[in-house]
């Protein structure tokens, strides 16, 4: 519902645009903040956000219930490990114990240090708890899980997503184009990787419209 909302806005400022007689050397502007409110849309799934690091501080307490119902989608649901733990560790969140959501992974990836989808969790819950950073131990985290399944695509976007949190647009795209790559065709969630890595794409083409064009070098004198 959300994604339809954000269309029909997008719409509706293209024909308010239009209708205005806005020029149209000058809809980059609006283009472009409306671009940002879609990628932090697309990362923290709240239009509201322009995508920029948050504290942790400021997460306390709080889940994205898209982004959750995301990874069941990714790495499965009842019955798995992923959703066990996951669902303990959102559980701390919940009550403003975030300390104690990373116990959780931590124990985890203690107790099955093969499972893929726990050294994901984990990488993401350390980053978060950092205030959005990619510590060393959060890197590690997703190093472990990209190894453990090369093959796999719920790694490598949940690393991306950490990267976006922290503001590494450019380097968190290798990760979410690599997601969308090993994502089948006929996985039920790779329409929502397609259209963040999209978005994703469209945010670096509007920050790089706006930095313009780099002067030449000035040639060495002899």
């Amino acid at each position: 519902m959300g994604w339809l909302l954000l269309l029909a806005i997008a719409l509706v400022t293209v024909l308010v645009l239009w209708r205005t007689g806005y020029p149209r050397k000058l809809w980059t502007i609006p283009a472009t903040a409306l671009m940002l409110g879609a990628a932090g849309y697309a990362w923290q799934g709240s239009p509201g956000l322009a995508g920029h690091p948050v504290a942790a501080e400021a997460q306390a307490g709080q889940l994205d219930p898209d982004l959750v119902a995301l990874r069941e989608a990714i790495f499965g649901k009842f019955g798995t490990n992923a959703w066990s733990y996951a669902m303990a560790a959102d559980r701390m969140t919940l009550s403003g114990k975030p300390d104690l959501a990373i116990a959780v992974w931590q124990g985890a990836v203690r107790k099955m240090p093969n499972d893929v989808a726990l050294w994901s969790g984990y990488g993401l819950a350390l980053a978060e708890h950092d205030g959005n950073q990619v510590s060393p131990a959060s890197r590690f985290a997703f190093e472990r899980a990209m190894t453990l399944w090369p093959q796999h695509p719920g790694p490598p976007f949940f690393y991306g997503l950490a990267l976006i949190r922290e503001g590494k647009y450019a380097e968190a795209r290798t990760f979410w184009l690599k997601a969308v790559q090993l994502t089948s065709e006929k996985a039920s969630y790779r329409g929502e990787l397609v259209l963040r890595l999209f978005l994703l794409d469209r945010l670096l083409a509007a920050k790089a419209g706006q930095a313009g064009p780099q002067p030449a070098p000035t040639p060495a004198k002899p």
